[in-house]
């Protein structure tokens, strides 16, 4: 069975698929400020309402990163800015931060992750610390999601498994009951339905009922995936796409996500209460591409906001 789809030059139209369509329905995208600079208009690209995830890389300054949410903001997307803990010195900014995304931008939702920074920058190194705060709770978030890995974190369990990140897990399942903030997983991105459902499935059995909006990938060339993937340490999707990469007929053609998000949408349609909750897409292609795949595969509930009139 193909892991990767990719697209013939002269394919035929699609047929619309419901049970894809339905699992796509409500779907979440991530742009960083220098990208989302580069769209000229996300409301003809992206449906109304869309949670717009904001990746805030070491270096960016918050000004630039505030300025994405108050313009997705403005054109009545659903913000959902990153918050690292290791580039966030200390409470008092952590606060600052908050506070500026609420007043100038209305956010009320945020992902936090510790971030791919080795060395801490100040007194963070977890999003369980950020949580522990309370400031999110104080300013009255109503949503706050945590990172989810399918195929392990080496940064966090160096030692390979996965000891480490479940126990975190647990922790985060238990805030989550204490909490006022509805909480979920965003999963980094993986290329393959089958361990993705059963890591979706372990978790499950392991007590932890977050949602699951599962990562993935959007169109993109195989040479740009491989780097990301290199960059992110998704190992056995990796190995998926060095072998691909050894076939000199598909090294050319672009990658699209349609069969691991048809095949995890088949699941989903035969077992109802499984715990992926939604998609998240990376648009490692460019938003546009990301955009008009999902427009061309995601029926009436991917329409962009604009085509509503």
């Amino acid at each position: 069975m193909a892991l990767l789809n990719f697209r013939k030059r002269d394919a035929a139209p699609r047929t619309g698929n419901p049970d894809l369509e339905a699992f796509m329905a409500g779907y979440s995208i991530e742009v960083m400020p220098r990208t989302a600079a580069k769209v000229e208009d996300f409301r003809a690209l992206l449906p109304e309402g869309t949670r717009v995830y904001i990746a805030h890389i070491e270096g960016t300054p918050i000004e630039e990163m505030v300025s994405t949410a108050k313009r997705l903001s403005a054109d009545g997307y659903k913000v959902m800015p990153h918050f690292p803990a290791r580039i966030i010195k200390d409470a008092a900014t952590l606060e600052n931060w908050i506070a500026m995304y609420q007043g100038e931008a209305g956010v009320d939702q945020a992902l936090l992750l510790a971030g791919g920074v080795t060395t801490p920058h100040g007194e963070f190194d977890s999003s369980m610390q950020l949580m522990e705060t309370g400031l999110f709770d104080k300013a009255g978030f109503t949503r706050l999601h945590v990172a989810g890995h399918p195929e392990g974190n080496r940064d966090i369990d160096v030692n390979g498994g996965d000891a480490v990140v479940m126990e975190a897990l647990r922790w985060k399942q238990a805030f989550s009951e204490r909490t006022d903030a509805q909480m979920a997983l965003a999963t980094q991105f993986a290329f393959d339905a089958g361990p993705i459902i059963d890591w979706a499935n372990r978790l499950t059995a392991e007590g932890i009922h977050l949602p699951i909006h599962i990562g993935i990938a959007g169109p993109a060339k195989l040479q740009t995936l491989i780097k990301f993937a290199i960059a992110c340490g998704v190992g056995p999707s990796l190995k998926v796409l060095q072998k691909r990469a050894m076939d000199v007929t598909k090294l050319l053609l672009p990658y699209e996500p349609t069969e691991v998000l048809e095949q995890l949408a088949a699941h989903k349609a035969a077992n109802p209460d499984f715990n992926i909750e939604q998609v998240h897409f990376f648009p490692l292609g460019g938003i546009k591409s990301n955009a008009e795949w999902a427009i061309a595969n995601g029926g009436d509930a991917a329409r962009p906001a604009a085509a509503h009139g």
